[in-house]
């Protein structure tokens, strides 16, 4: 079993930069991929970018193509999102997914096993 903590939300101005961090515990941490989602107010929770267990492959929504970007730390048992140039359309609350079902695609909720509870980013215009 996987415990996932998010950290580092917050309020932001348009085109500032946040880093989420998300800390998991467990000896096997290391052998999960990793997925950021975020949800808004009233919407479904949204793909943001996905992370194999070693780091080597990463894959994003087209939406935060080029301004975020996934890591990890096997080491520190972390996984980074570091978010840059921000948009009031960024505004929700991100979540990290430890992965389970490989057969699912990364972008589908429904591949993740465990859930932090999420931190709030807010971008102000």
């Amino acid at each position: 079993q996987v415990q996932l903590v998010e950290s580092g939300g917050g309020l932001v101005q348009a085109g500032g930069s946040l880093r989420l961090s998300c800390a998991a515990s467990g000896r096997t941490f290391s052998s999960y991929a990793m997925g950021w989602f975020r949800q808004a107010p009233g919407k479904e929770r949204e793909f943001v970018a996905h992370i194999n267990w070693s780091g080597s492959r990463t894959v994003y929504a087209d939406s935060v193509k080029g301004r975020f970007t996934i890591s990890r730390d096997n080491a520190k048992n972390t996984v980074y999102l570091q978010m840059n140039s921000l948009k009031p359309e960024d505004t929700a609350v991100y979540y990290c997914g430890a992965d389970g079902d490989s057969r699912v695609l990364v972008s589908s909720a429904k591949r993740y096993n465990y859930w932090g509870q999420g931190t709030q980013v807010t971008v102000s215009s």
